[in-house]
């Protein structure tokens, strides 16, 4: 097991902490203790408190490399920063100044990326659509003839979320104007309805991606969408690691994610092969999981080169 305080390479999502450190001092403190030296600030129930963060990080030389928008509010089904792509022009004004509002935060942290996502396209039918086929793929499990399903579904919902793609490309190359030097990186989405599909994600990428806009490979959502018989890891990481600067490590086994690395069917061998060097390798698991788990995943990541 990694000795406690023994410097890693790895960075640490604050989500791993849950509702046990409310604050971003001593998530930091615990962060150090455990011999991470880079922090990201993730999705939580609540805003982390960020009193005494300055003092702290001269104290430690802690850094915080990124920031996923969504973290300033309690979770809910619609975050405001998710709905860059709605096609209606309140929702994606909130949906911009929510993002600036994380970007501000970010750069008074020190961080100069924001990772970003998108919710499902807005369709009543095909929600329930997807809704239905999920159903249907966790009760009679994964049959040919409803993969074929899935996948002429998700033909569907790419080509009813066009505009949706449209406005969410405008809506990046509006903030990738406002912030030279920021780096704003999207990842996909983990449901058969998800407006950043594997295809969706190619346009995206392709039309703003000489404006600065990066990929972050998460692979928990890409295991979700594997499991539909969707594009899995090697797919996206034959397409997208050219233009990766970050990616979410976590684990899976079937349904269930967010577990530490090494614990579920995760191929980290092959993620070890694709993921560039300079990119930012944040441990991101669920608060259930304690230290010993975390530092466990650390010595295990490590061991394969990450």
């Amino acid at each position: 097991m990694t000795t406690p305080g023994i410097p890693n390479d790895l960075v640490l999502s604050t989500a791993c902490f849950g509702s046990r450190l409310r604050t971003i001092e001593d998530q930091a403190f615990a962060a150090v203790a455990m011999g991470f030296r880079r922090l990201e600030i993730g999705l939580s129930d609540a805003p982390p408190v960020m009193n005494g963060f300055e003092d702290t990080r001269r104290e430690t030389g802690i850094e915080v490399t990124s920031l996923v928008s969504g973290c300033l509010k309690p979770r809910s089904e619609k975050m405001a920063s998710h709905q860059l792509a709605s096609t209606d022009d309140d929702e994606r004004e909130q949906a911009l100044n929510s993002v600036r509002r994380h970007v501000q935060m970010a750069r008074r942290l020190g961080s100069k990326t924001v990772v970003v996502s998108c919710n499902s396209v807005v369709d009543r039918k095909l929600n329930q659509e997807s809704d239905d086929l999920e159903r249907r793929l966790q009760r009679e499990g994964k049959s040919e003839e409803l993969v074929e399903k899935l996948r002429a579904h998700v033909q569907k919902v790419q080509k009813k979320g066009q505009r949706h793609v449209d406005h969410l490309c405008r809506s990046l190359h509006t903030l990738l104007g406002e912030f030279p030097g920021l780096t704003l990186a999207v990842e996909p989405g983990q449901q058969v309805d998800d407006l950043l599909s594997f295809e969706s994600m190619g346009w995206v990428l392709g039309d703003l991606h000489k404006h600065g806009l990066a990929y972050w490979h998460d692979v928990g959502r890409i295991h979700q969408l594997e499991l539909h018989g969707l594009a899995g890891q090697g797919q996206w990481l034959d397409a997208y690691a050219p233009r990766m600067v970050g990616i979410h490590l976590q684990d899976a086994a079937g349904t269930e994610f967010e577990m530490p690395p090494g614990r579920g069917e995760v191929d980290f061998r092959l993620l070890a092969e694709y993921v560039p060097r300079e990119a930012a390798r944040v441990l991101e698991v669920n608060p259930r999981h304690g230290r010993a788990e975390l530092l466990a995943s650390v010595q295990y990541l490590v061991d394969l080169g990450f």
